[in-house]
């Protein structure tokens, strides 16, 4: 079992920025990728960027690309995502996750099988 607490969330102006962390309790070989989802209300889950423990290989969202950064510190095993230039649309609760996967792969919620309790953001215009 892999446990994530999420933090960092909170309430920012449009054009602000956030910084969300994530947790592991540890790495196992079913938590090879850590990622972040979001979901608005009366919205599906949506991708928004992931990274592996290992390499470090990053995979962003069409939508966050040149405004988000995914990173991890191993040592901690702690997964960051800086957010910059918040708009609106950015605004939803922030799930962690971790899974095994490549490429593509990714990008899809079900290659992930462990799920953080989410952390709210909320950006006002």
């Amino acid at each position: 079992q892999v446990q994530l607490v999420e933090s960092g969330g909170g309430l920012v102006q449009a054009g602000g920025s956030l910084r969300l962390s994530c947790a592991a309790s540890r790495r196992t070989l079913s938590s090879t990728v850590m990622g972040w989802f979001r979901q608005a209300p009366g919205k599906e889950r949506q991708f928004v960027a992931a990274i592996t423990w290992t390499v470090g290989n990053t995979y962003y969202a069409d939508s966050v690309k040149g405004r988000f950064t995914i990173s991890r510190d191993n040592a901690k095993n702690t997964v960051y995502l800086q957010m910059n230039s918040l708009k609106p649309e950015d605004a939803a609760v922030y799930y962690c996750a971790a899974g095994r996967c490549s490429g593509y792969e990714c990008y899809r919620n079900d290659e992930y099988g462990y799920w953080g309790q989410g952390t709210q953001v909320t950006v006002s215009s």
